[in-house]
């Protein structure tokens, strides 16, 4: 936990913190998951994106497994590997 200081002082520290290899745009559209391609997709929520991968939202991660195709906004299929997970958040790497 950061200690009390500024918003500005906060955002700050957080982003000296962030390891990622490409900068995120945070974004909110919709996208789907798909698991097979017979099988209804997944709706879920795009909240950032960036060259190496997305941050989605869903109202549970449960089920959902480790590796699957992510439908983006503009109808581009990408695969996806799961680097994080919470109970409804999964933060993704794009493969290939």
């Amino acid at each position: 936990m950061l200690p009390a200081c500024s918003v500005e002082m906060q955002l700050a520290v957080i982003v000296m913190n962030d390891k990622r290899r490409t900068p995120r745009t945070r974004v909110l559209k919709f996208a789907r998951i798909v698991l097979d391609d017979k099988a209804p997709k997944i709706e879920c929520t795009l909240r950032n994106v960036s060259e190496g991968g997305c941050l989605i939202q869903v109202s549970t991660t449960l089920g959902i497994p480790h590796e699957f195709e992510l439908i983006m906004p503009d109808g581009v299929r990408r695969h996806c590997v799961v680097v994080r997970r919470s109970e409804t958040h999964m933060g993704l790497a794009f493969k290939g």
